[in-house]
């Protein structure tokens, strides 16, 4: 849980985090069979390519039971991203710092979180880059809708509130840089190490003037 100013803050961005599915045994052994399915498929073969009917057949169940149950393929990556989701969500609230606000009572400089957290975030999306394309971009304002994006822009609100004014706007803009779609496209045109330079100095950028003061 957050120490320090923003520690009172934390409770409602732990009430953010992604749940976990609460569902009959079952239909959790279902669920588990297609995610198992659809990431050796898309491991091997490429989320573009593969369809949602040979997700059913490698999983045995029924074409209709996948579409009930995921709705379409960006359906389908919302759900492999959640588990990943859930442990970085976890990391942010009571791991270790600088990622977490540690468990020694020690207060973690915001600028240190905020680097840290952009770092892990890199991490989490680079490893799944074509997943979280997909989960975004499947409709307008998909990105959005989706409860994690709440998640991590409450996180950086809390961070930057204690840094600069506005931090709301602020981490808006940040977490902009950050999307499935504007990461694959700076991928393509200069690296993966390229990118990341460029995200971290957008982010400590934006809190050097407050902290120069």
């Amino acid at each position: 849980m957050d120490r320090g100013p923003a520690g009172g803050r934390s409770v409602d961005l732990e009430l953010m985090r992604t749940p976990p599915p609460k569902e009959r045994a079952d239909a959790a052994r279902n669920r588990a069979k297609v995610l198992e399915a659809a990431a050796e498929l898309f491991a091997r073969h490429g989320v573009e390519s593969v369809s949602m009917d040979a997700v059913a057949a490698a999983a045995g169940v029924g074409k209709g039971t996948l579409f009930r149950r995921f709705g379409d393929k960006a359906g389908l990556a919302v759900a492999l991203l959640d588990e990943r989701e859930r442990e970085l969500q976890d990391a942010i609230l009571c791991g270790p710092a600088p990622l977490g606000p540690g468990q020694d009572g020690t207060s973690v400089p915001p600028p240190e979180r905020l680097h840290a957290f952009a770092d892990a975030y890199l991490d989490y999306v680079l490893e799944h880059l074509p997943l979280v394309r997909m989960s975004e971009t499947a409709s307008p304002g998909a990105r959005y809708r989706i409860g994690a994006y709440g998640f991590w822009h409450r996180h950086v609100t809390i961070l930057l509130d204690q840094i600069v004014p506005d931090g709301d706007a602020l981490a808006h803009a940040l977490l902009a840089v950050l999307g499935g779609e504007h990461l694959t496209a700076m991928v393509e045109n200069v690296g993966a190490e390229r990118a990341r330079a460029a995200v971290h100095a957008l982010f400590d950028a934006a809190t050097a003037g407050a902290q120069s003061q």
